[in-house]
């Protein structure tokens, strides 16, 4: 007999389909659950300050990196200038040893149109005449001419080879100068690229506030060159007074006479201020021209390049990079700092500006700014010198 179970009513097939999608939300929102808990938590966004400061590392980086490409730059221009010249010497060279090449087929000819012997031709004609000069015969046939064509074509074809070695060896060296200066060129415009992100993705109220804490820098750097610059005012009048004393005290001493005393210090001191002054009236005509890097002017420059050119006008020869202007000249304290000097920034000495006096220089500073005054005490300071 069989068996018929009884149909479900509506209402619990109703209860059923609730039971059902209460399950299926109650293990959605475990899975939503599981999946936020073993995912990372996002990465808190950067402060302002952390910005700014991660914005002029790479602004420094980009220096460090520009003064590399500097370097690389002329040791190309150098091994570049090498090379030509290599390159015109075994020209030269071939173009001799090809006269002296004539000059033995024209005696070969002669030879042989007299009846000379097809031996004689053809150490005459041969590329390398010494591997013959065994056969002694042959050299007691050649006349005294003869023999002075055979040792000029010997000794040109040496200096040929000579020259031809160089030449490749240089070559190799200019391809790795060149490959360094690639580099270094790869290096600068990703660390710009990069900053130039960072501050594209600034707000508006943002970039405000950067501005702001930029103008604060700028006033307490310029605070303190407020206070060198009394304490070298101070300091030269003190000196003036001393001076004028001690002279005093000499004039009296003389009876009136010019002693002459300290008289190189001073012809020293004046030889080096009108140096001075044909730099910083220079470096003055630059200010509002653009900072560009690996640029010595004339319509821009990078930091070593207007030190290089400012300092050129005086009749010194400065180096094209920070690292080697550093090592020209007298090293002397901040607090004796007199215009004209270089002033070096970072622990790095990736950049430079001209001293101008009250605890002020002229720089090109980085890339987006113009050639301009500014405290020296804007960057942290790594040393003072003294080109001449």
């Amino acid at each position: 007999m069989a068996s018929h179970r009884k149909p479900r009513s509506r209402s619990g097939l109703i209860r059923t389909s609730q039971a059902v999608g209460i399950t299926t939300a109650a293990l959605t929102s475990v899975a939503l659950l599981s999946q936020t808990a073993g995912a990372a938590p996002a990465e808190p966004k950067p402060t302002l300050e952390e910005v700014q400061k991660k914005v002029d590392d790479l602004y420094r980086q980009a220096g460090v990196a520009t003064q590399k490409y500097n370097a690389a730059k002329e040791r190309t221009d150098q091994q570049r200038g090498e090379v030509d010249g290599l390159l015109d010497q075994v020209a030269k060279r071939t173009d001799k040893l090809n006269d002296a090449r004539r000059e033995l087929g024209s005696l070969a000819a002669a030879q042989y149109r007299n009846g000379g012997t097809s031996e004689t031709a053809s150490l005459l004609l041969a590329d390398d005449p010494q591997q013959m000069f065994d056969q002694r015969q042959l050299m007691s046939r050649l006349s005294d001419r003869q023999k002075r064509a055979v040792d000029d074509f010997e000794a040109l074809q040496n200096e040929a080879t000579e020259k031809r070695g160089e030449a490749q060896k240089s070559l190799e060296t200019l391809t790795e100068a060149q490959s360094d200066l690639k580099e270094s060129k790869r290096a600068v415009q990703s660390k710009l690229s990069e900053a130039r992100e960072l501050l594209s993705k600034l707000t508006a109220e943002e970039k405000a506030r950067l501005a702001a804490i930029e103008k604060k820098k700028e006033e307490e750097a310029k605070r303190k060159a407020e206070e060198l610059a009394r304490k070298q005012a101070e300091e030269e009048r003190q000196r003036k007074a001393e001076e004028a004393a001690r002279q005093e005290q000499e004039d009296q001493n003389s009876g009136g006479s010019d002693s002459g005393s300290g008289s190189d210090s001073g012809s020293t001191d004046t030889s080096y201020a009108a140096k001075a002054e044909k730099v910083i009236s220079f470096a003055e005509a630059q200010i509002g021209k653009p900072y560009v890097w690996g640029a010595t002017g004339p319509d821009s420059y990078d930091c070593s390049g207007l030190t290089q050119d400012a300092w050129k006008t005086a009749g010194i020869s400065l180096p094209r990079t920070t690292w080697d202007q550093v090592e020209v000249g007298t090293t002397v304290k901040t607090a004796d700092a007199k215009p004209g000097d270089l002033v070096f920034f970072y622990d790095d000495i990736s950049h430079v500006g001209i001293y101008i006096g009250g605890g002020k220089m002229i720089h090109a500073p980085k890339p987006g700014a113009n050639v301009r005054v500014e405290s020296i005490y804007y960057m942290p300071i790594h040393s003072v010198v003294r080109p001449a």
